[in-house]
């Protein structure tokens, strides 16, 4: 610590005697009032550099951010660290194997231990077999839950008395990203004496759902998220930090699902890839802190990193709502106001390129079929194209049959306006007799119990119940893939009919083959939207002129005759959600533990014939030795926005699969092969998954027409044999044959999962070249040791000509941003070298990539201070 501006913290009425760092002064010293004309990012950033940096180091640091140069890496210390089951998971066994290998190599495991706070939540093992107009539905999920992932809950439970620093939120209490909001997220920290901003990182790309508090937390990968965890600083350099300003007021009717998907292609359009945005305006007045945080989750549809609102009157009404104490909200707003992050505070700020979005511009608006930044407007449908006959003849489903209607969590759980507004047109729904349709399988994921209160206080859930929107979880579900299995009459009906079907969800995910492998698309809709079209039954209907149904009197009964009032949502709101029902809901999940846990043993005993969880293999055989980015034969060659759905999908493993084949080879029974997100902690189940999506589209393979063939396919050269790409990855391994990938623009869009960059590297994979990267995805790359090299501006595989049949050579050694030479032979022996960009942007990537990854470069570190 810096103790220089070290002083005591003097606001108010807190009862409390607490230090700050005074970087207020620290700032301007350098520059006299430059402080105040620093973004928010920039101020939280110089706290973290003047409390945490090598005092040798702080001048210089300091003087990236106030003069916006982006010429030297600095370091940022995270203050916590959190993790969803699935990314944590895999994260923890990363640890464990680490254990392994230090113990192999004469180094104590004990010692191996997160030395920041991790805190990991249990919210992506559910899957939705029971749907919401099951009796107990909620029960039976959670018992099916518990069976299946009985193997990974034992490793989670292992790791909570075997590693300091690690505190578990079990299944079936909410998601990650609402109880971070809600709950876990101080806004201020308090530590040894000291109060500063709370930070985080968060292995998940939608953990920026907290800078709508104003904390500055990002998605990163499980491998980055380890590395922090360890107690490495994360090294960066100053992000573009964008300035976007709000204008007017949502329109009556106008949900902030609405706002945000407009926002998101807007921004998108805008390219704000990698950026730091900062909302503020006179329209931030207009937003609910539950609107912000429905902006901010979806951070990463639109691209950017983060996504940061100020702390105003609104963050302070929100944290009193869900129950925080007194003390700490009077200490959030002390503080913000004495450090420069009030929204008052803030008017000096200047930045190097600002935005104008008008809130009023807003209609109602769905995204899809594709994509989040697709948008949408429900005015637009005839225009788009979706209209058609949606009648159904005899019970049947009609054409692009709406097959699953989930409010699930994440995005719109956590506002809620958004969910009394579902319970309201709920409400109105029953009274006119209008029901969901009989294919429709509906469901309601709240992120938090608090949820279920206040719909219970306003008398609403039972009108959701009703119409099939029963609570059939406290978690991740249908976003993530989880949607459980259709109705067998209905699956085969598809698949007899080669029927169009659909999915709508109040989600951030519409990646193609994610949602469930009989939805052919899916749509984002705010939740009353999602109520709306489990009525209407198909994507082909005009939901804002079509009727729903017909009254007594055999008068159509219209969208706009079921939608509530801003107004009465607005009155609900007020009199049903009650800062006691968050009480009651955190206050026992977060209760001080007395005593100490016994401790386990610090090596995990590995079960054998686990398919979830199995020792990792990153320190055996090529893994741990040197890369030869040498005679390089093509996996595939991709075009633009490859996801990380594409690279290794996280939804429900079909029996076809390579992945299905070998846990029926283990002797699991098909009903409980679960999703592939549960078995990444088995590498042997995991990498099966690599290319597994039935979307993809690997330019190598061609159909007898000549078109790209789609499904998970490779072409095994120089035989040029077309196989399923698991056998194509074995036969290449087996030959241990280096391996590269050519692609386009975006390459791992979406989730942060490592094991997009795990499995392609486990494939032998060495090089990824392509036009550009997601930042999340490239950094996991270089976590696994994979070289992530860019095309320069005019250069494409398209220009090039490349079919996939040539061998390629990474000249030169990679450096930060360096220029290497990417050699090409083609099968007629003519020799192409082009320049291509390294993307390793810092001085510590280059050192991770140089270990081999983050697990091997800990090892070496660990082991040579040992």
């Amino acid at each position: 610590m810096n103790y220089k501006y070290r002083k005591p913290f003097v606001a108010g009425d807190l009862d409390i005697s607490i230090d700050y760092f005074d970087t207020r002064t620290a700032v301007d010293d350098i520059e006299v009032g430059a402080y105040a004309e620093l973004p928010y990012t920039s101020k939280v950033l110089a706290e973290n550099l003047v409390r945490k940096c090598d005092p040798n180091m702080l001048t210089d640091a300091l003087k990236q951010l106030i003069y916006r140069k982006r010429d030297l890496d600095f370091p940022w210390f995270p203050a916590r660290v959190v993790c969803h089951d699935i990314l944590g998971q895999t994260a923890l066994v990363d640890l464990a194997g680490l254990r392994d290998a230090i113990a192999l190599k004469g180094g104590n495991p004990a010692k191996v231990n997160p030395v920041v706070p991790t805190q990991l939540v249990v919210d992506h093992s559910l899957a939705v077999e029971h749907a919401g107009y099951e009796d107990n539905a909620f029960e039976k999920n959670r018992a099916i839950e518990d069976r299946r992932n009985e193997d990974r809950f034992h490793f989670i439970n292992w790791c909570k008395t075997a590693f300091e620093n690690v505190d578990v939120i079990p299944q079936g209490n909410g998601i990650l990203h609402q109880i971070n909001l809600e709950r876990m997220s101080p806004v201020v920290q308090q530590r040894d004496g000291v109060a500063f901003p709370d930070t985080l990182v968060g292995t998940d790309s939608h953990t920026p759902m907290v800078d709508a508090l104003g904390v500055i937390s990002i998605g990163v990968g499980g491998l980055e998220a380890e590395s922090v965890m360890l107690g490495r600083a994360s090294y960066m350099r100053l992000p573009d930090i964008v300035g976007v300003e709000f204008t007017g007021k949502p329109q009556e009717g106008i949900t902030a699902t609405d706002v945000v998907l407009a926002l998101t292609e807007f921004l998108r359009n805008e390219k704000v890839v990698s950026s730091y945005l900062e909302f503020y305006g006179e329209g931030t007045k207009h937003l609910t802190l539950g609107d912000r945080a429905t902006i901010s989750n979806m951070t990463p549809e639109y691209g950017a990193t983060a996504a940061m609102f100020y702390i105003d009157e609104q963050t302070i009404e929100y944290l009193t709502l869900t129950g925080r104490s007194d003390e700490q909200v009077k200490l959030v707003e002390a503080f913000a106001k004495e450090t420069g992050l009030w929204a008052s505070e803030m008017q000096s700020a200047k930045y190097e390129r600002t935005l104008t979005f008008d809130l009023s511009s807003v209609g109602r608006n769905m995204a899809g079929p594709s994509t989040p930044h697709n948008r949408l407007a429900t005015s637009d449908l005839k225009a788009r194209g979706l209209l058609g006959d949606y009648t159904s003849n005899n019970g049947q489903m009609p054409d692009g049959a709406v097959i699953i209607a989930a409010i699930t969590s994440c995005t719109n759980t956590s506002n809620p306006r958004n969910m009394i507004a579902a319970g309201l047109i709920a409400r109105n729904a029953n009274k006119k007799g209008l029901l969901r349709k009989p294919w429709v399988k509906s469901s309601l994921a709240p992120g938090s119990k608090a949820v279920k209160l206040y719909l219970e206080e306003a008398g609403l859930l039972a009108e959701l119940e009703n119409l099939g929107f029963g609570v059939v979880a406290f978690a991740c579900t249908s976003c993530n893939g989880m949607s459980g299995a259709l109705d067998p009459k209905i699956a085969d009906e598809i698949k007899a009919r080669n029927l169009y079907s659909t999915a709508v969800l109040s989600g951030n995910r519409n990646f193609d083959g994610r949602i469930h492998p009989h939805a052919d698309q899916a749509f984002l809709a705010s939740p009353p939207l999602v109520v709306a079209y489990a009525i209407a039954g198909s994507i082909r209907f005009d939901i804002e002129k079509d009727p729903l149904g017909f009254d007594e009197n055999g008068k159509a009964i219209l969208l706009k005759d079921i939608w509530p009032t801003d107004e009465e949502i607005n009155a609900v709101v007020k009199s049903s959600v009650k800062p006691e029902q968050f009480r009651k809901v955190y206050e026992p999940m977060f209760a001080i533990k007395t005593g100490q846990d016994t401790l386990s043993d610090p090596l995990y005993d590995w079960r054998e014939m686990s398919t979830y969880i199995r020792r990792p293999p990153y320190w055996e055989g090529a893994l741990a030795g040197n890369r030869s980015l040498c005679q390089l034969r093509p996996l595939a060659v991709l075009g633009d926005n490859i996801t990380t759905d594409h690279l290794s999908p996280s939804n429900a493993i079909m029996a076809s699969s390579a992945a299905g084949e070998y846990l029926a080879k283990m002797g699991l029974p098909e009903e409980d092969f679960n999703s592939y997100a549960t078995h990444r902690g088995d590498h042997l189940t995991a990498q099966r998954a690599t290319f597994a999506n039935p979307k993809l589209l690997n330019e190598m393979v061609k159909d007898d027409t000549g078109s790209v063939k789609q499904g998970s396919y490779a072409r095994v050269e120089p035989e040029g044999e077309v196989m399923r790409m698991w056998e194509a990855i074995e036969t290449y391994m087996h030959r241990k044959q280096p391996l590269i990938i050519v692609a386009g623009a975006d390459y791992g869009q979406g989730s942060s999962r490592d094991w997009a960059a795990k499995g392609v590297r486990l494939a032998g994979v060495e090089v990824i070249v392509a036009e550009g990267f997601e930042r999340i995805h490239r950094t996991n790359l270089i976590g696994m040791g994979v070289l992530p090299l860019q095309f320069l501006d005019g250069t494409t595989r398209k220009t090039l000509v490349l079919d996939g049949t040539e061998t390629y050579d990474v000249l030169g050694i990679p450096q930060a941003g360096k220029l290497l030479t990417l050699k090409i032979t083609r099968t007629n022996g003519e020799l192409l070298e082009i320049e291509v960009m390294c993307r390793l942007d810092t001085a510590e990537e280059v050192s991770i990539y140089a270990a081999g990854g983050v697990l091997q470069r800990f090892a070496e570190d660990f082991l040579a201070s040992a």
